[in-house]
């Protein structure tokens, strides 16, 4: 988006990163190929480093301000980050939508190599939880059908889609994308007041990516024809980096504070009062959080404390 803005003439181009404490092997930032950006347009940058220490005491006011549970985690980030954007400017560009649009995640070609159905292809590479476990999460009142597999079926069963992974994309685009991470940067930037814009959403742009073969978009790890575009226009070094995300390490790699927390969360007398969660489940996962982990590695500690977290502040009060 840079990289197109200023090779339409636009000058004083603001851009604005944050970056968390790196945890393990998991870096907290992606400043190594933002400041390469800022620096060859000379763009009006602000950088913010965020301490786990500053992250802890503002879960509530983040999780207070959401919809609805949000268990991303890139969510506390876009919040931290908003807050800062919302001084300077007050309308902001976003990336959200180009991986979805042009094939960049992981997952994809994991879903394309594996075997089985339909569901059980994109299942095994995308649901957070199995069925199974679901039902080991929680309590028995809250057992019933597998309503994931059921709506995976009729999405799938639609027409107009060429093969299997066009059906994916379609998905992706038409339900996931909006009900999850576009949802969540609305939401939190407009916790600010800051208004977020997606160009990578654009009706016209989507349409004409859902009309290219799946193999060339996920051709050389992914994004292939955006790739293209930008060949000439940013760093290769930026542009060949292996895919990232959003990073917010604490809440993927949950230990010391965060797994207090969290912990502290899941077995107060108001959870378990509330009788949602299966409690021996519960004691399983946080005494092993690096063992449960989703298919898209986030953490499921951190689901299930956000949603009961959520249920406090929100519905308790």
């Amino acid at each position: 988006l840079v990289g197109l803005l200023h090779e339409a003439g636009h000058e004083d181009i603001h851009t604005f990163s944050i970056g968390f404490e790196d945890i393990n092997d998991e870096a907290g930032s992606e400043f190594e190929y933002s400041d390469q950006i800022v620096k060859q347009f000379k763009t009006t940058h602000q950088k913010y480093v965020v301490s786990n220490a500053q992250v802890l005491p503002r879960l509530g006011e983040a999780v207070a301000n959401m919809a609805e549970p949000m268990v991303g985690q890139d969510a506390v980030a876009f919040y931290l980050l908003s807050e800062q954007v919302s001084k300077h400017i007050k309308v902001v560009l976003s990336g959200q939508g180009a991986d979805e649009a042009f094939a960049g995640y992981f997952w994809y070609p994991r879903m394309q190599a594996e075997a089985g159905s339909e569901v059980e292809r994109f299942s095994k590479h995308y649901v957070d939880r199995s069925y199974e476990e679901y039902l080991q999460t929680v309590n028995e009142h809250y057992h019933g059908v597998n309503h994931t597999e059921i709506w995976l079926n009729k999405e799938f069963a639609k027409a107009n889609a060429d093969e299997f992974m066009d059906k994916v994309f379609r998905t992706d685009i038409t339900r996931l994308v909006v009900d999850d991470p576009v949802k969540r940067v609305d939401n939190m930037t407009m916790a600010w007041g800051l208004e977020a814009r997606v160009p990578f959403m654009d009706y016209q742009l989507v349409e004409h990516a859902l009309s290219i073969p799946p193999s060339l978009k996920m051709f050389e790890e992914g994004k292939h024809p955006l790739k293209q575009i930008a060949r000439g226009i940013l760093p290769d070094s930026v542009i060949d980096r292996k895919k990232g995300y959003f990073p917010m390490p604490a809440l993927k790699y949950v230990q010391g504070e965060f797994l207090e927390f969290m912990s502290d969360i899941l077995t107060s007398s108001a959870c378990i009062n509330r009788g949602v969660f299966n409690q021996d489940f519960v004691q399983k996962v946080i005494h092993s959080p690096q063992d449960y982990m989703t298919a898209l590695n986030g953490s499921r500690l951190w689901h299930l404390a956000l949603l009961e977290y959520w249920l406090q502040i929100n519905i308790d009060g």
